[in-house]
């Protein structure tokens, strides 16, 4: 067994937005069937200084060494997942910080905070935190906007947030099944339901059933 150290690393946490609903709506082989191709989606935007180091269900644990690094690994999934047909969003948060380190595992409250900043993100957002900020010696590289402070449940100082390459929309490009999640390309979705003056787009014929019957359950 190799001896436990501490040490610093950059941590990036993503997950897939609403995939709970997808499950619910396609079922678990489906949903099984999506994160397959998405941990073969993580792994094609790996770099040389990044390592998959955890996969639980649909989230992901990279590690690295620099927040540079790791941002472009963000840029490049978001970028990917977007591009996938018939998929649901990423979203994103980078954090550095001291942990422990055994047999290629890691322990330590820096994951809690990656973990709480992807949870934060919004679908297709990245976050990162001041932490990781701090070690990128050239910000003039990354484009990124200050949020301000978060206070996250059962991290006791507030987290400094920022969101990189600020102001990035799919709004253009994509739009979202209200059923499972999923994102679609406008032109080429299988159904289209107005409501209320609204057009939603699905999937399938089975979301757009399940939209028709409970509309209020889905446009809250």
């Amino acid at each position: 067994m190799e001896e436990t150290k501490e040490i610093q690393r950059v941590f990036l946490i993503a997950d897939l937005s609403g995939y709970t609903a997808l499950t619910e709506a396609h079922g678990s082989i489906s949903a099984a069937q999506i994160v397959k191709r998405y941990i073969e989606i993580v792994q094609e935007c790996l770099q040389e200084d990044s390592q998959l180091v955890e996969t639980i269900g649909d989230e992901v644990i990279i590690v690295g060494n620099d927040t540079v690094n790791l941002i472009q690994v963000a840029l490049s999934l978001r970028e990917k997942v977007e591009n996938e047909p018939n998929f649901p969003a990423v979203h994103i948060g980078i954090h550095a910080g001291y942990v422990l380190e055994q047999d290629g595992q890691f322990f330590g409250s820096a994951i809690n905070v990656a973990s709480r900043t992807a949870a934060h993100a919004r679908a297709g957002q990245i976050l990162g935190t001041e932490a990781a900020m701090k070690l990128v010696a050239d910000k003039s590289a990354i484009s990124y906007l200050p949020l301000g402070e978060m206070h996250f449940k059962n991290i006791a100082e507030p987290i400094s947030l920022f969101e990189i390459a600020a102001g990035h929309s799919t709004s253009n490009i994509n739009v979202t099944d209200p059923v499972c999640r999923m994102q679609l390309k406008p032109d080429t979705a299988p159904g289209r339901l107005n409501y209320q003056g609204q057009n939603y787009f699905f999937c399938s014929f089975e979301c757009a059933r399940a939209f028709a019957s409970r509309p209020e359950t889905y446009t809250k």
